[in-house]
């Protein structure tokens, strides 16, 4: 009767902390001044999984969003990823150890989307990329796209999400950060997980974080 006392309040603890609700969080305006010249990033573009599980600043953290699929011409809401047809299908959840939240670029905010670690659910079968402190995954709403061709919306939404995942690799290794754009993924499980409907299509995930020394 002792011992079940003694776990009592941990269980309890445990509850409530998993019960919390995530909060919005408010990104830094973009640093537009830094980084490496630009045929120095290309330079020292690479793939990598050595990640360390140190978390990325709130900086880094907001750059990287901003260099993936931000706002760059507030007058027009123009973004730094051009899309098929303007469309602006590619929404970005980001996978942190505390949650998974939705980059709202227009107001410059991660909104919760849901709480706990799910960023095995990304890694798929290779559970070392849960390691990464963040995990970017594009995801695709293609009836954003105005056109009756369902495969060339699928089409389009695979090119658009290319392009961010680049902007994600020329970031990283243009600010000393590391990543790998991947395909693998437990879609069904992202799918029910972040709620997803059907026209919303996961297409690309990048594990980014700092190089494990």
């Amino acid at each position: 009767m002792k011992k079940i006392i003694t776990i009592l309040p941990t269980f309890l603890l445990s509850c409530c902390l998993l019960g919390q609700e995530l909060k919005p969080i408010t990104l830094n305006p973009p640093d537009l001044k830094r980084g490496f010249p630009i045929m120095e990033a290309f330079s020292l573009r690479a793939s990598n999984t050595d990640f360390s599980d140190k978390k990325l600043s709130l900086q880094d953290l907001s750059d990287l969003l901003f260099a993936a699929n931000g706002i760059n011409r507030k007058d027009i809401k123009k973004r730094t990823a051009p899309s098929a047809m303007n469309a602006q299908d590619i929404d970005v959840y980001v996978f942190l150890q505390e949650g998974v939240f939705i980059y709202d670029a227009f107001q410059g905010v991660l909104n919760p989307v849901v709480a706990g670690d799910q960023r095995l659910l990304a890694a798929g079968s290779q559970v070392n990329v849960a390691k990464a402190p963040v995990i970017l995954l594009l995801v695709s709403d293609i009836s954003r796209f105005k056109m009756p061709d369902e495969s060339m919306k699928l089409e389009n939404a695979a090119k658009d999400a290319g392009i961010v995942s680049q902007n994600i690799n020329i970031f990283c290794s243009g600010t000393g950060l590391i990543t790998r754009p991947r395909g693998s993924m437990d879609l069904e499980k992202i799918k029910s997980v972040l709620n997803l409907k059907d026209s919303q299509h996961p297409m690309l995930n990048n594990p980014v974080g700092y190089l494990l020394k």
